[in-house]
């Protein structure tokens, strides 16, 4: 194939610099969904709840073998022969420091989840169990409701992260090639790749990639809505929400406009900081000792539980609830995946293949269950004593359960205000670097472009939000993202098995290099032997 046939190329639409290709269908896709969606604002829900209920009862199994093989894989990569490979090639070092490096992908990758769904779920699920009798010892419907908790927020979550991230950071940097997502299937497509099979690929991840940052806004609004309302009085409404939105949106664009060294590392470590900050200031005014005994005893019973939970489907009894809640959660990971994992990729040049999947498969998860341990954990505890003012607050309005759980503590004024901040600072960073991530693919991979470029990008995501809470309200983004993140779950697989391919290609390469080298050194060295016998030969002679 000629040289022009591959590679992608760029080309001046209103001033930008995109893929035509790819650029232009994504922007008739957002443009038509949010038309309809506002003109037809009173179906939206509705249909898109009709459609969710279609993917998730025919498709739903895709999302959980899919799930659970990444898991397999990244552990079998981590610990195999590949493990040892550097992305950047042997000689690549870090750009950047351990912390801030996992600051970055952390809060890339967790949102506002970590603070909106660690009260709410383990509280949804101890006064509904999904699968246990309502009569069963509180205790034990306490530890399934943390189970879940960990299931829909761990390690599951973060593998689907680990192979995007690791696909891309290699083909990008090992092989050279654009990071856009249709990299990632080189091995498989070959030069295809630059064609229109290139282009879908991307096209279908800036897509799950807008709405699954469109739900992300749109709880996140909400919750600091909730919280605005608590501290303030301020009411709660669609337009206190839209002007929120336009806020974050806004200080989204001046970081998105700094670049990754700026205001995104920047953001990225006061999400750390202020997490860590708020964390323990629950651990110290809370129930100490019993967070930290809950910690290793919900990480026992989860690993305990590990093959039933991630395999559960209630296919022997009303799966309402596995559709609704946890094929949510799985779409909404894949969706995240598009631009979590080309923003991990963009940071993770130097790292090993074991320190890269330990670091994002293990570590995050590690950080949610210690969180989730004393924000669910003290939260059931409650429960179980009869305290049951946290299940009217979920009950009434889910985004205000985390400032009433803060009530119940001293300080809670300075926690609720911590609260909102690392809930806009959690939003301010996936807008951001999710607005760079999905001007890269658009733009066929270009590093750096016009700044107006990722000011487009940034504002669209709050654009889509707005209309989607217009349109129904969370449920509906709910059904968007499970609708959205199906075929990127497919092509996901896909692009595991690519990479394989591709890293097991290179290594059998890498090897018949390093046999060939060691070759020629054994005969050099032995040359050198004959040369010097002969020398002293010649000497004695």
């Amino acid at each position: 194939m000629s040289k022009e046939n591959t590679e992608i190329k760029h080309h001046k639409i209103l001033g930008l610099t995109v893929n035509g290709p790819v650029f232009i269908p994504t922007v008739i896709i957002l443009f038509s969904t949010i038309i309809l969606a506002l003109i037809f604002n009173e179906q939206a829900e509705l249909y898109l709840g009709q459609l969710q209920s279609i993917v998730s009862e025919k498709g739903g199994w895709v999302y959980t073998i899919s799930v659970n093989f990444f898991i397999v894989f990244c552990l079998y990569l981590a610990f195999s022969k590949f493990g040892s490979i550097r992305i950047g090639g042997a000689d690549a070092e870090p750009e950047f420091k351990g912390i801030a490096w996992f600051a970055m992908l952390f809060s890339a990758g967790i949102g506002n989840g970590l603070v909106l769904f660690s009260i709410a779920d383990p509280v949804r699920d101890f006064v509904n169990p999904p699968r246990l009798d309502p009569g069963t010892d509180p205790s034990i419907i306490g530890q399934e409701a943390i189970n879940f908790a960990f299931l829909h927020h761990g390690i599951h979550g973060w593998a689907i992260y680990s192979i995007i991230g690791l696909a891309l950071a290699y083909f990008t940097y090992n092989r050279k090639m654009p990071l856009t997502i249709r990299s990632a299937f080189y091995p498989i497509l070959g030069d295809k790749i630059y064609g229109w099979q290139g282009h879908l690929i991307d096209i279908v991840a800036v897509v799950a990639t807008l709405f699954g940052l469109a739900t992300t806004l749109g709880f996140g609004v909400g919750q600091i809505n909730a919280g605005i309302h608590h501290v303030f009085g301020v009411e709660q409404s669609l337009l206190i929400q839209y002007i929120i939105i336009i806020a974050i949106t806004g200080v989204a664009t001046i970081s998105v406009v700094s670049g990754v060294n700026k205001g995104v590392k920047f953001l990225s470590e006061l999400n750390i900081g202020t997490a860590l900050v708020l964390f323990l200031l629950i651990l110290l005014l809370g129930p100490t000792a019993y967070i930290f005994n809950g910690y290793f005893q919900n990480i026992g019973s989860y690993l305990t539980n590990f093959i039933d939970l991630s395999t559960w489907s209630g296919n022997l009894k009303d799966n309402t609830w596995h559709n609704n809640v946890t094929l949510m959660y799985w779409g909404w990971w894949a969706s995240w995946s598009p631009f979590v994992g080309t923003f991990i990729a963009r940071v993770s040049r130097g790292r090993t293949i074991k320190e890269f999947i330990l670091t994002v498969l293990i570590l995050p998860a590690a950080v949610t269950f210690l969180w989730f341990s004393a924000f669910s954990g003290t939260t059931i505890q409650g429960l179980i004593d009869g305290d049951m003012a946290l299940v009217d607050a979920v009950n009434d309005n889910i985004s205000t359960a985390l400032f009433v759980f803060f009530e119940k503590f001293p300080l809670s004024i300075v926690l609720k205000i911590l609260g909102m901040i690392l809930i806009c600072s959690f939003i301010i960073t996936s807008a951001d670097s999710g607005a760079l991530v999905v001007d890269s693919i658009t733009s066929g991979g270009k590093a750096k472009t016009k700044a107006y470029q990722r000011i487009i990008w940034a504002s669209l995501s709050g654009i889509i939000a707005a209309t989607l809470l217009t349109g129904g309200g969370l449920d509906t983004l709910q059904a968007a993202v499970t609708i959205s993140g199906l075929p990127f779950a497919i092509l996901l697989v896909v692009m595991a098995i690519s990479l394989f391919i591709g890293v097991r290609e290179d290594y059998k390469t890498d090897q018949k290099k390093a046999k060939i080298k060691q070759e020629r050194t054994y005969q050099q060295e032995l040359k050198n032997l004959v040369l010097e016998k002969n020398k002293k030969e010649n000497h004695y002679e």
